[in-house]
């Protein structure tokens, strides 16, 4: 199989998509029609997140089985070291391997129930993903991606002890790092050459999320851990009662999010798509991305 690395290659910037485990049968449909909308426009990679707290494991492992199987799709893998022993990540690693997927997403995971409580590892388990990238890296031949976080992990104590805590799992073997969301380039930019500077070429790869509705936005800054910037805030302001107005100032500033980051070099933009495709499919239209009906 081919691996994320060798996606991301060549002068041309690449994207790739993100989705989520679904719960029942309906969601699956759901997920499965913006797979298949997504899946002409030829994107470098897609990957099924293991939810929250590992919660939806065992669905993660199905859709991404038979992505693997059933479309022409490059599957990344999530894997989370959420209460898990070693015996069970070793065995859903060789899963994997065995229906041929050999992209793997290494990562700690957040506490079930309570993304901000404590952190209590499985007592035959891992604390740290670097401990995990090695697992993998031991268990096969993986491409192993990480999580980056522009704005500092809710937990590190500052940005340098946060970069520390990035370059150990890119030292461990990490081959690249997709970020946590953002709302400015900004953030994103100096967290890739404050890696650059450390002396380590891995590619980090910007998470995207366009701003759609009110009720979006406040996940949306929920899940990144930082205030809307006051630009971004007073250019959204005028819309809170306006669904489509909302929704189209939204998909202007995800547009010129990215189109700074590739004017920046970044290789590739990865984009979570909340199971929906049509946002996605505007921006990199936008954006001259599309390279494939």
């Amino acid at each position: 199989m081919t691996s994320v690395v060798e996606r991301l290659r060549g002068e041309s910037p690449k994207f790739s998509v993100e989705f989520l485990p679904p719960r029942d049968a309906e969601d699956e449909k759901v997920l499965w029609k913006a797979v298949r909308e997504l899946e002409g426009l030829d994107p470098a990679f897609v990957s099924i997140t293991y939810g929250a707290g590992g919660s939806r494991r065992d669905r993660t492992i199905r859709a991404t089985g038979r992505i693997a199987q059933e479309t022409t799709l490059l599957p990344v893998a999530h894997l989370t070291a959420v209460e898990h022993s070693v015996a069970e990540l070793r065995n859903v690693i060789g899963w994997y391997a065995a229906i041929g997927v050999r992209n793997i997403l290494a990562l700690r995971g957040d506490p079930p129930g309570d993304p901000m409580g404590e952190w209590v590892a499985h007592p035959e388990g891992l604390n740290y993903a670097d401990e995990l990238v090695r697992l993998v890296r031991e268990l096969g031949d993986f491409c192993v991606g990480v999580a980056a976080f522009p704005y500092g992990h809710p937990r590190s104590g500052d940005l340098d002890t946060d970069l520390k805590f990035l370059l150990r799992k890119l030292d461990a073997g990490a081959d690249y790092a997709v970020a946590q969301l953002f709302h400015a380039p900004e953030p994103f930019l100096r967290m890739r050459d404050r890696v650059a500077a450390a002396g380590c070429s891995a590619a980090i790869l910007p998470g995207i999320m366009p701003m759609l509705s009110p009720r979006g936005l406040a996940k949306i800054v929920e899940l990144s851990g930082a205030d809307l910037p006051l630009d971004v805030s007073r250019r959204l302001e005028p819309y809170l009662d306006d669904a489509v107005g909302f929704r189209a100032a939204g998909i202007d500033i995800a547009t010129e999010m990215c189109q700074r980051l590739l004017d920046e070099g970044v290789p590739a933009l990865h984009f979570y798509t909340m199971n929906r495709s049509k946002a996605t499919k505007e921006v990199l239209g936008r954006l001259g991305l599309v390279t494939r009906a």
